[in-house]
């Protein structure tokens, strides 16, 4: 979700393929197709780009900080 959109959507993809054949199985109770991209709004509205804003506040990774707060709201509008 801080990272290029390609690497993100890879990943996205294997996550959301991972749980929907858990849920076929009978290990997931809900169907992800359901909410999934509902889900990752939230996601990113409610987890991934406050991190990012306060990695940024606090500089802890310098001048990656802006680019990893700069891949979340590119991705967040992307999605």
């Amino acid at each position: 979700t801080m990272q290029h959109w390609h690497v993100y959507v890879k990943w996205n993809e294997r996550l959301f393929h991972e749980m929907r054949e858990a849920y076929l199985a009978g290990r997931l109770e809900s169907d992800p197709a359901d909410n999934w991209a509902k889900g990752e709004l939230g996601f990113f509205d409610f987890y991934v780009i406050p991190l990012a804003k306060k990695l940024k506040d606090c500089g802890v990774f310098g001048v990656s900080s802006d680019e990893y707060l700069n891949y979340a709201l590119a991705n967040r509008e992307e999605w």
